[in-house]
């Protein structure tokens, strides 16, 4: 995946900061506050190079829903069970060590792709966290910006969707050329690939993406999506084992995020005022009371362990012929129950959950 070193701006300074807190400056603060946040940031000594090349323009809904003549709304196709605030909360970043050497290669090429993305999104030296420990350690010199943050999540969450996608249409396409069942895999892997695009409207709903951003999520997802195609047709327990890791990644990023938010790092998202985008609320259906940002990233966290365990169990599976023990019944005489992959940070093996 090739990525370009540019500099940190989702938007220009004064649309960047809208979009950012457009909900509590346009409710509090009204058009003069924006532009005195504005200045407040570039006098802070903020690069001056935008990160995209869109002119300032009035904040506006990205994909507002079409009104049509008879239908009044269109629910999610897979409808999320929701979450507890102890599960949510008992989500921790961990990492499963590589044992053989297709394990290594998958860990060693999400490294390389953090790396990129590193560089992509615009983080700097100082705000990079202890290499030696990359997928736990949280503390920085310098945390990000919620600029920074915002342009990190649109970024990842257009390429996470990716490999559900390619592998279960990869696993679809396979049940038909052998006219025999998936055993569950298909319905599992394209829901995985369903909340992906969700996390990433989420975001899409608080700041639009400029010229450049598009086209550099047009690159990537365009090697993304045939370098997944090809790996899964070669090994698909290597390509399961790298979404694993690159899972792995995803939840330390929004547990830093969120440490970040409770130590106070980033004032826009604390803010009490600051309001979630109603997509998320219906999604994840968060009750009253529950809808700050940093519950908000409690909530997708807690989707990534879960596609996290998902696929380090599914890559330690026979990959022609195990069901899918994530949506399988279960003997009453085993004493086994269906797994729980937010459980399972590591994932489960194959004896655990086939015998």
């Amino acid at each position: 995946m090739s990525f370009v070193k540019v500099n940190n701006k989702l938007c220009s300074p004064k649309a960047r900061l809208g979009r950012v807190i457009a909900p509590l400056c346009q409710a509090q603060l009204g058009y003069s506050a924006r532009l005195a946040f504005a200045a407040r940031e570039t006098r802070r000594g903020q690069p001056s190079k935008d990160f995209s090349t869109t002119r300032v323009t009035p904040l506006r809904d990205f994909f507002p829903a079409k009104e049509t003549a008879y239908i009044r709304k269109t629910p999610p196709a897979w409808a999320h069970h929701g979450w507890t605030e102890q599960e949510m909360l008992s989500v921790v970043p961990e990492h499963r060590k590589p044992k053989t050497v297709g394990d290594w290669l998958a860990w060693k090429l999400v490294r390389l792709c953090r790396w990129g993305t590193d560089i992509a999104t615009g983080i700097r030296p100082e705000q990079q966290v202890d290499k030696k420990n990359p997928t736990t350690a949280l503390a920085a010199h310098k945390p990000l910006t919620e600029a920074q943050w915002l342009v990190r999540f649109i970024f990842l969450e257009s390429i996470a969707g990716v490999p559900g996608m390619v592998a279960g249409m990869l696993r679809h396409l396979n049940s038909l050329r052998r006219l025999k069942r998936d055993n569950g895999w298909i319905e599992t892997l394209l829901e995985e690939s369903y909340n992906e695009r969700m996390h990433l409207l989420t975001f899409m709903k608080m700041c639009e993406p400029g010229l450049f951003m598009k086209t550099m999520i047009l690159g990537a997802q365009g090697v993304f999506f045939n370098a997944m195609f090809i790996s899964y047709l070669i090994s698909p327990k290597i390509t399961h084992r790298f979404v694993g890791y690159l899972e792995e990644e995803a939840v330390h990023t929004y547990t830093r995020c969120i440490h970040e938010i409770e130590q106070g790092d980033l004032p826009k998202w604390s803010d009490p005022g600051f309001k979630i985008p109603e997509l998320a609320i219906s999604y994840w259906r968060m009750p009253e009371g529950k809808r700050t940002m940093r519950d908000l990233i409690l909530y997708i966290r807690a989707d990534e362990a879960v596609h996290r365990g998902v696929n380090h169990t599914l890559s330690n599976l026979n990959q022609k012929e195990d069901p899918n023990p994530f949506v399988s019944d279960y003997k009453t005489d085993t004493g086994h129950n269906q797994p729980n992959p937010a459980l399972k940070p590591t994932g489960y093996e194959r004896e655990d959950v086939i015998g």
